[in-house]
């Protein structure tokens, strides 16, 4: 049986490596390549797509979660791969709120990319147990714990000690304590550094 795909990814390197994939796999057809998730939904409701390979941040500011969701409301038997090379933890939580089949980080030692199309298609859901490890100033994020890691989200959005404090439900003497923490295990400089260090290498994305 052959399926048909559409790929979703905005960085040119890597959706011409993917529609490579496809393209010489005799089990799948490539029927659309997009660089952008904010008309994902439209080619879909032109020609049925059995799986749709997304993206999640693209240049153009569109969301390919969101997307995801919008496609899975409108057509429940499309499967869809998440893939993503950055480590955001939350990417994965919201995949799975939006109805997607699985999630493959790009840089996956263990599982292909072929392999993890196959998978969607056989049913089954490709759910990594943790994401990549990167390493921020002198620390691994593997080191970060859960409360640092909701503090340095909150951080790269530029909200000070007070917003922090009144977003995440603690006082702010716990939000200066954390952010301590994270200091010393980083050895960075500021908050301004460190959120631009996690920003740049994945680690978090802002919400603002």
């Amino acid at each position: 049986m052959e399926y048909s795909v559409m790929i979703v990814e905005d960085q040119s390197i890597a959706r011409k490596y993917f529609e490579a994939v496809v393209e010489a796999a005799p089990d799948f057809k490539l029927l659309y390549s997009l660089d952008t998730a904010s008309v994902a939904y439209i080619y879909c409701s032109r020609f049925p797509v059995d799986l749709v390979v997304m993206d999640v941040v693209m240049a153009d500011g569109s969301n390919g979660i969101d997307a995801a969701r919008r496609i899975k409301e409108m057509s429940p038997r499309t499967k869809i791969l998440i893939v993503t090379s950055m480590a955001e933890g939350l990417f994965l939580t919201r995949a799975k709120e939006a109805g997607a089949d699985s999630f493959w980080y790009k840089e996956d030692e263990e599982t292909d990319f072929l392999t993890a199309m196959r998978v969607t298609m056989e049913g089954r859901h490709l759910w990594p147990e943790e994401s990549p490890i990167v390493k921020i100033g002198d620390a691994l994020s593997s080191e970060f714990t859960k409360a640092e890691m909701n503090i340095l989200r909150e951080l790269s959005t530029g909200a000070s000690n007070q917003q922090i404090a009144e977003r995440l439900g603690i006082e702010v003497g716990t939000v200066k304590s954390h952010i301590n923490h994270l200091l010393s295990k980083t050895a960075m400089n500021n908050r301004t550094e460190l959120a631009i260090e996690a920003r740049l290498k994945g680690l978090v994305v802002s919400h603002s």
